[in-house]
């Protein structure tokens, strides 16, 4: 019986990182195991080859990235979109393209890191995330999936002086109904045990001494949503938890922290558009570049997913 071995597209994202370095070194493993056509600058690759203890693998210059049977199992197949000097709307003009072939083919998209102040420069730019909803026109929802939990941010990339003023009912039940209805959409509600909303406030405000906050997402709760429990007090939340639970934070860093620490295996995933999107919980670790000690498990997890 023929093995079935799926077929992704993957976004190089920042060159000036360890995004190159991690492609390379896990070429021969990922051989045989999964398709993969790199939108990208062939230059980049060819450059760093050039460089590299790895220089025999071959690379293939694609013409038409929706075709597969041209693939080439045996180099790295990279369409080559080098059209702007500008490398941060070259970029830009990369993850368009990837998300459009993504559309058109229904294959995950993988994205490799990028450098958001490189961008920002240019565009009105949150994050990828925030980016893919706009441009597809989608609510869409960050899900870092792990091997002993996941979490989704209520908010994502805003400053914290901000975080206070979303807490609204209104917004609670918006936000909770549309990701409950998005993950049912995409078949992934049955994958979590339980799901629980952290709760803003240390000790989920004393009584509303420390604020309202964690009331608003408590009375929400209570009216809307009896499958999702809480809001529980975040400080504690992670000592003792159900294998495969959701947590619902209500600020990025509240959850990523504990996540990033406690989990060995990380996705992120971005839910709501028509493909799936992948990307490796880290950034592009430019304090390491070139010292080829990268760790590719994450991006070795949202390859093989």
């Amino acid at each position: 019986m023929k093995k079935f071995i799926k077929n992704k597209y993957l976004f190089i994202g920042e060159t000036q990182s360890i995004n190159i370095e991690l492609i390379v070194n896990s070429f021969n493993y990922l051989k045989g195991r999964v398709n993969y056509m790199i939108i990208g600058c062939f230059a980049d690759f060819y450059n760093y080859l050039k460089l590299s203890s790895k220089k025999k693998i071959k690379l293939k210059n694609i013409l038409d990235p929706l075709n597969f049977d041209n693939y080439d199992p045996n180099s790295l197949n990279i369409f080559d979109i080098n059209a702007n000097k500008n490398k941060s709307l070259n970029l830009i003009k990369q993850l368009e393209f990837s998300n459009f072939i993504a559309n058109q083919s229904g294959h995950d998209l993988v994205t490799m890191p990028i450098d958001k102040f490189k961008v920002k420069k240019n565009i009105d730019f949150i994050g990828v995330t925030e980016y893919l909803g706009t441009i597809n026109k989608k609510l869409t929802f960050m899900l870092m999936k792990g091997d002993m939990f996941s979490i989704v941010p209520y908010t994502t990339h805003i400053n914290p002086l901000n975080i206070s003023k979303n807490i609204k009912k209104k917004k609670i039940n918006f936000f909770i109904h549309n990701l409950l209805e998005t993950l049912e959409k995409q078949n992934l509600l049955k994958n979590f045990s339980e799901i629980v909303f952290l709760c803003y406030n240390p000790h989920c405000g004393e009584n509303s001494y420390l604020g309202l906050e964690d009331k608003i997402i408590k009375d929400s709760l209570r009216s809307n949503f009896i499958k999702v429990k809480g809001p529980v007090a975040a400080d504690s939340a992670f000592i003792k938890f159900k294998k495969n639970s959701l947590f619902l934070s209500t600020y990025h860093d509240q959850a990523l922290i504990p996540f990033k620490i406690l989990n060995k295996k990380a996705i992120n995933m971005t839910v709501g558009l028509n493909f799936r999107r992948l990307s490796p919980a880290h950034g592009t670790a430019k304090d390491i570049i070139n010292k080829n000690i990268s760790d590719n498990s994450s991006y070795l997890s949202c390859m093989l997913d």
